[in-house]
């Protein structure tokens, strides 16, 4: 059998690798525009940044390695057309300009996401970069480290890291932002917290607009001018664009694969699309949130593994389900972490719940241990049910570490009740003798009465 997956990162490379584990006599081809496959683009920001300093550490298997275990990767190659009816598909040679065609038994679609870029971008300039690619995070890395001052626009998880690598490189920046403040995907008093401690552990170095966007960008030569909607107007040496992600379905959808209503490609459990023999996995296919069971669509690499590991299963001939995902996420600014998982307050409401929620600050271990850190937890349930809908946690604690409990919880539709009862470990480096998530339960408890 003949499987041929289109790109290359982390959903085709691991439906690639376990495809040929579990079929070794399968032919297993991976066709990418891409110069690298199986690499973690999370890691990029951190690599800009000089968390470490070799840019192949982030390359987690290499071309000459899939070849070794029978996996033929195809570089450069952009895939232009899929004929269904005819399992084939058309194939670009970026270096060469040569078109082919390429017939298969099963095709699964691993496109991946790419950077929204804005209109200004359509000027012809050296100076404005994206962070998609390990190409993009090498070329960045090199253009930071010559700039002094650096401009970013947009305000989610890439940009705060990208804030966090530019900051310790001791890079003047401005980051313009359409929403009130960073990270609109959570609660507004969650995401205000994160943006008062970006503002207030920066050295002066960190400049945020708010409720704006770049209108314009020229390109002078030695410098950027930015002008923004609201007439803001300043110099820089180089705009990186992070203004979010959209997923690539273009060959899918002239492909006639029916796409969700998040516009990325509808998909069962078992990755399949509507037709027959194609399937889809990664950040250019849809998933369901567990908790609302509404379609969903949150690009992380963690999902993206997951589901080529259930889409390999299924293309093997197997049968394993991905059920969905609860929009778990966690990152850092410095020594100050950021995670959710679930619904936030403002989602819940938006989908009709009868929310009630808790935002408490507790210490994360027992007082008098020297490492003691401030932690600020948000758990949201529906009154009605008791069932808890989503937590967010910031603060230099181990945020990540209730967000990870609170998921389990959603997973099994856990009330609140039943979280006030689940028996955490304690002991004063870890945790008080009442963990903050259990306050907060409580607290939570005696609101819905």
């Amino acid at each position: 059998m003949k499987i041929v997956i289109i790109g290359g990162v982390a959903a085709g490379a691991k439906t690639a690798a376990k495809t040929k584990r579990t079929l070794p006599d399968s032919e297993v081809h991976i066709y990418t525009k891409d110069n690298f496959v199986s690499y973690s683009a999370c890691g990029m920001p951190y690599y800009i940044g000089g968390d470490f300093k070799n840019w192949e550490q982030l390359v987690i298997r290499s071309a000459e390695e899939f070849e070794k275990s029978g996996v033929h990767i195809h570089i450069k190659q952009l895939v232009t057309k899929i004929l269904p009816k005819d399992k084939k598909i058309f194939i670009k040679n970026l270096e060469t300009e040569e078109t082919y065609s390429v017939e298969y038994d099963k095709l699964v679609i691993a496109t991946g996401a790419e950077p929204i870029m804005p209109e200004f971008t359509k000027i012809n300039s050296d100076k404005i970069f994206k962070l998609r690619t390990l190409d993009d995070g090498i070329i960045l890395r090199n253009e930071m480290l010559k700039a002094n001052n650096i401009t970013i626009v947009g305000g989610g998880y890439i940009a705060v890291e990208l804030i966090e690598a530019f900051v310790k490189n001791k890079k003047k920046v401005t980051l313009v932002e359409h929403s009130q403040y960073v990270l609109s995907m959570l609660d507004e008093d969650i995401s205000a917290l994160v943006q008062d401690y970006i503002l207030e552990h920066s050295n002066s170095l960190v400049k945020i607009i708010n409720n704006d966007i770049v209108s314009e960008v020229q390109d002078n030569e030695k410098f950027l001018k930015v002008i923004t909607q609201k007439g803001e107007e300043f110099e820089t040496d180089i705009v990186v664009i992070a203004a979010g992600v959209k997923p690539v379905v273009d060959i899918a959808v002239d492909a006639g694969i029916e796409l969700g209503p998040t516009g990325a490609i509808k998909v069962n459990p078992r990755m399949e699309t509507r037709i027959k023999d194609i399937y889809a996995c990664g950040d250019c296919a849809e998933k369901i949130n567990m908790v609302s069971k509404r379609p969903s669509w949150v690009p992380l690499g963690s999902t993206a593994n997951k589901e080529g590991r259930v889409c390999a299963i299924n293309v093997s001939g197997g049968d394993e389900n991905f059920d969905g995902i609860m929009g778990s996420a966690v990152l850092r600014y410095m020594d100050f972490n950021i995670s959710r998982t679930g619904l936030t307050e403002k989602e819940a409401l938006r989908f009709g719940y009868d929310v009630v929620s808790v935002l408490i600050t507790k210490r994360d271990r027992a007082g008098y241990m020297p490492e003691v850190k401030n932690l600020t937890l948000k758990l949201v349930a529906d009154k009605s049910t008791h069932k808890l809908l989503g937590a967010q946690a910031v603060g230099s604690g181990d945020a990540d570490k209730r967000i990870n409990t609170v998921s389990m919880g959603l997973l099994r539709g856990t009330t609140v009740e039943e979280l006030i009862d689940v028996d955490l470990t304690y002991a004063p480096p870890f945790s008080t003798s009442i963990d903050i998530l259990i306050s907060a339960a409580q607290i939570l408890k005696s609101k819905i009465g």
